[in-house]
């Protein structure tokens, strides 16, 4: 099942949000995705999804983040060939960082390049979308009970500054890095999940699941152990080789299999 959040054109305003100078809050409706239909639900999270009777044609309707986090958690090095090409160690055991809610943007927003940064880089990876209150998994405990579901994410990063700062802070915070969506995919085949990232229609990045060095089951059990995740947390489990630099003009894309495409065009923000 997809599940999606979703302004209707007929609310107006579809240009609002971070393309905007100011943070605006846009009416949201979640639903569910059924042939061509999106269909309003209620009970997102508390395990009684049921629909409203509200509906709109997918194309009458914009594709918002899937979810507002309280937290952003990024899984930094687990790709071996990710870790390599940056001549960094392969760690031994989960490198998390966090992004803020501030650099959350939808399908179809633009990313903006602040002037401070002179390479600002795309990390197409697959998010785990947390359905329930979740701390301290033991390594026998079963995660799936916890995961609301899968979407694509970009965990944009300035380069240059997580290099000089050497840690992820700065570089990994600035509004409009975060694009995550279109939607939720609630059964995904982990064992048969690749993950390709696109700038201009030429790929740039292209792994399998399986070649992480820490599978989604141990990451949400070991972050599980060092903060408590809520419903609507969002975990970024970590990018393939082959990060690149974009540049204004670019349309970048992130193209998780079994989920859909994540389309973000680029520009440079404006002073």
């Amino acid at each position: 099942m997809k599940l999606c959040r979703v302004q209707p054109f007929a609310l107006g305003h579809p240009e609002l949000g971070h393309s905007s100078s100011v943070r605006v809050e846009i009416p949201s409706h979640a639903a569910e995705i059924e042939g061509e239909v999106a269909y309003e639900i209620a009970g997102l999270f508390d395990g009684n999804r049921k629909r409203t009777g509200r509906s709109w044609p997918l194309k009458a309707v914009r594709f918002l983040p899937p979810v507002n986090p309280g937290k952003i958690v990024g899984v930094g090095r687990n790709y071996r060939d990710h870790a390599a090409e940056l001549n960094n160690p392969i760690p031994v055991e989960p490198l998390i960082f966090l992004k803020p809610p501030s650099s959350v943007i939808g399908p179809e927003e633009p990313i903006l390049l602040p002037a401070i940064s002179k390479r600002v880089d795309h990390e197409g990876e697959l998010a785990v979308i947390i359905g329930r209150t979740c701390s301290q998994l033991s390594d026998r405990d079963a995660v799936e009970p916890y995961v609301l579901g899968y979407t694509c994410l970009n965990d944009v990063t300035a380069r240059d500054l997580q290099k000089a700062d050497v840690q992820f802070t700065r570089g990994k915070s600035f509004d409009t890095f975060c694009p995550m969506g279109p939607v939720i995919e609630t059964t995904l085949d982990l064992a048969d999940t690749r993950v390709e990232t696109y700038v201009n229609g030429a790929r740039r990045q292209s792994g399998a699941l399986t070649e992480m060095i820490f599978p989604v089951d141990v990451i949400i059990r070991w972050i599980s152990r060092v903060m408590t995740l809520l419903p609507g947390d969002v975990i970024a489990t970590g990018t393939p080789a082959g990060v690149g630099p974009l540049v204004p003009g670019d349309l970048v894309e992130i193209v998780v299999s079994g989920v859909g495409t994540l389309r973000n065009s680029v520009a440079a923000r404006e002073a």
